[in-house]
């Protein structure tokens, strides 16, 4: 059976065997062979009462979307109405880390000589923060592998040279760890990352992969050192500037240069000023 209603893929499957289906990743995705029946994506004008009557199962939704479950004996009659105007079958769906990995060409550096980790070197994050409990940024041990913390929201202690923020040591973040409770954490180090993004990115960079099964879910430099600056307005209700930026950025090349380590820095920050005018 093949329609023009129908995708490419759709038209394949129905055509092909159980066993074809079977042994594909994407064919049989979306079929019962039990009740031999397809959730099937239509998309469709005006009403849905002909199709419900051949008989099937309908789910609407918005736009004139719906999602039905239909014998597949039955498909070729639903792609007959005039209200159907396109039927696709489901597509499996994956964490696409895995995938950013290998297009990234992660993969490849990691599974060959010289197994590169990240190990001897700093992964910077100048971010939201950072929620330091996280056993993605802790050893084996428990140590917390963030060599330095600077969250400029907090007044107090600032890094030298600098005016704003408070500086939290890697001792001192460990003894924080150490606590039972969150209210002793956050007496030793009461920084928050509250919207989490900045956690999200720390993850993606440099996470170890210790809070999925297996470290499925590792980031990048899975072995780094962590250096993070959350960035803060020094005005009540403010947000971050440009200025706040560029200190966060010094800080972290003194502190790399401190620890006589390489420090690569990650800046999800931005906006979208200067000059918009294309070039001819």
């Amino acid at each position: 059976m093949a329609g023009q209603k129908l995708e490419n893929i759709l038209n394949l499957a129905l055509e092909a065997t159980e066993e074809e289906r079977e042994k594909s990743l994407e064919l049989d995705v979306g079929y019962d062979p039990i009740d031999k029946e397809w959730d099937l994506i239509v998309k469709y004008s005006g009403n849905l009462d002909a199709a419900r009557e051949l008989p099937a199962k309908v789910v609407e939704m918005q736009n004139e979307f719906a999602i039905i479950t239909i014998r597949e004996s039955l498909i070729e009659a639903l792609s007959e109405l005039p209200q159907i105007e396109y039927i696709e079958k489901p597509k499996r769906l994956f964490f696409e880390t895995a995938n950013g990995r290998r297009v990234s060409c992660i993969t490849s550096v990691q599974n060959a000589r010289p197994f590169l980790f990240g190990e001897g070197v700093l992964v910077a994050v100048i971010d939201s923060g950072i929620d330091y409990r996280n056993i993605d940024f802790q050893t084996e041990d428990g140590k917390t592998r963030i060599r330095a913390l600077w969250d400029q929201s907090i007044a107090g202690s600032p890094p030298e040279g600098y005016t704003i923020g408070t500086e939290y040591t890697q001792e001192q973040i460990n003894e924080a760890l150490t606590k039972d409770s969150r209210a002793e954490r956050l007496e030793i180090v009461p920084s928050i990352d509250t919207s989490g993004h900045g956690t999200a990115v720390a993850g993606i960079a440099a996470g170890n992969g210790r809070g999925s099964e297996g470290r499925q879910q590792a980031g990048v430099a899975s072995e780094s050192g962590l250096l993070i600056v959350k960035l803060a307005s020094p005005r009540q209700d403010g947000f971050p500037r440009t200025t706040e930026l560029m200190q966060g950025i010094d800080y972290v090349i003194r502190k790399a240069q401190q620890l006589g380590m390489p420090a690569a820095i990650n800046i999800s920050f931005g906006n979208t000023y200067g000059a918009h005018e294309p070039y001819n």
